[in-house]
């Protein structure tokens, strides 16, 4: 996963040029689809690493009643939820040519 913290892409809406967007693929849809999978990706990844973090402040009891404020852990979630989302994410990494693509419908 990439560094999370030091990530330039953008936390609220951003209107991107199309023609750079789809300069790589000359197809606006194949440039979305290929995004839009890397945004599952990075979104499978987030999610996993937060619930690993997260494992870490679970306390076990037989008292539903029980609730247990953990700061640490309110700190983790806080920093999960001020991350750009990932799709902004996938965006700016096909706009660094970050993203490894091929079509396989060409590859002979």
């Amino acid at each position: 996963m990439n560094d999370l913290k030091n990530t330039n892409a953008a936390v609220t809406t951003v209107t991107h040029n199309r023609n750079e967007f789809d300069e790589k693929t000359e197809n606006i849809y194949e440039a979305i689809s290929i995004t839009a999978k890397r945004a599952i990706q990075i979104n499978s990844d987030i999610k996993k690493e937060l619930l690993e973090k997260l494992e870490e402040f679970a306390t076990y009891s037989d008292s539903l009643e029980e609730v247990f404020e953990n700061k640490e852990q309110i700190e983790v979630s806080k920093f999960y939820e001020k991350l750009p989302k990932p799709h902004a994410l996938a965006i700016q990494e096909w706009l660094e040519d970050k993203i490894y693509y091929r079509n396989t419908e060409n590859d002979e």
